[in-house]
């Protein structure tokens, strides 16, 4: 019986363990054939942050939608507090404004990059997912770079928001290291040369800072996105029916114009006259902060998008 318990006791050990190693940001990077150092620190530390073009990139990120302080109308007080109410249980949105205490105005420009494209905050705590990392790694270190200079101009909001509220097993943070290792590629957007300029740039925003597959897409049992039905809809991923298909099927946005998507992304209008509402309006008061160029862009790469029809709730 002895022996028994100390093989029981060695078998927890070893579990106890490799559950650390695997669930270790360096175990990822590893995996990934990442330089331990710092990810792309090269281009993260070179020359001065383009702040019109950090700008450009925070409102395509949707950066407001989220981390806005509820109920106030200074959108670019980025207090955070709102709580996503989702299966897994409650999360509330941090606090990402240049606050030294409470936000990220203590971070480093690197800090910045590793939470955005490796969902690591520093003191080498894991993120989670609802925070869309895993479309925000494909944008570059030095897009990234920008986008953190632009945040860092923003008015400081003192506050500190709740920890999440999640059921077991998702309360352990540890173990999206683990989720990191399975749905995680650490890819960042590689130009489709035989596209066009305009083409990329629009995949470049919409499945990078746009991350509108994270919504606009059905999800597996862990909470990752189904690659073969990015942008065919999903259920609303904080349990508030489904959200719509947006490629061009029948049963999506087949048959619209780029000129219609192209006005759905400035004014939320669509091409029967009504008008968009719910979580979908506060994406539109960020799209329509875009260049006019980059909302044509978005709107080509989206209407070029193999058609899939749409989500069905289970009855």
């Amino acid at each position: 019986m002895r022996k028994t318990w100390l093989g029981l006791l060695g078998v927890l050990l070893l579990g106890i363990v490799g559950f650390y190693v695997l669930t270790s940001p360096t175990t990822y990077r590893l995996v990934r054939g990442q330089p331990l150092a710092a990810a792309s620190a090269t281009p993260v530390d070179a020359g001065a942050p383009n702040l019109e073009n950090g700008r450009t990139l925070f409102y395509a990120g949707g950066c407001t939608s989220c981390h806005a302080v509820p109920n106030q109308d200074d959108k670019l007080k980025l207090g955070g507090g709102l709580a996503l109410e989702t299966p897994f249980g409650t999360f509330r949105v941090p606090n990402i404004s240049p606050h030294k205490q409470d936000g990220i105005g203590a971070w480093r420009r690197l800090d910045f990059v590793r939470a955005m494209r490796e969902g690591i905050a520093p003191g080498e705590t894991h993120l989670y997912p609802a925070f869309p990392y895993p479309s925000y790694q494909r944008m570059s270190p030095g897009d990234l770079a920008d986008m953190f200079a632009f945040i860092l101009t923003l008015p400081p909001v003192a506050g500190q928001v709740p920890d999440h509220d999640l059921r077991f097993p998702f309360n352990i943070r540890r173990g999206m290291g683990l989720w990191d290792l399975a749905f995680l590629d650490g890819r960042v957007f590689s130009p489709d040369p035989s596209k066009s300029a305009t083409w990329n740039r629009g995949a470049y925003l919409v499945n990078g800072p746009g991350h509108c597959a994270e919504c606009h897409s059905e999800r597996n049992l862990a909470g990752a996105v189904i690659g073969s039905r990015r942008f065919a809809g999903g259920p609303d991923p904080e349990g508030k029916g489904t959200v719509p298909n947006i490629t061009p099927d029948p049963t999506g946005i087949g048959g619209w114009t780029q000129a219609e998507l192209l006005t759905l992304l400035k004014t939320g209008e669509t091409p029967n006259f009504d008008t968009v509402g719910g979580s979908m309006a506060a994406v539109i008061h960020n799209t329509s902060q875009l260049p006019d160029a980059d909302r044509a862009a978005m709107a080509e790469y989206i209407l070029s998008l193999a058609p899939l029809p749409a989500y069905k709730a289970s009855k």
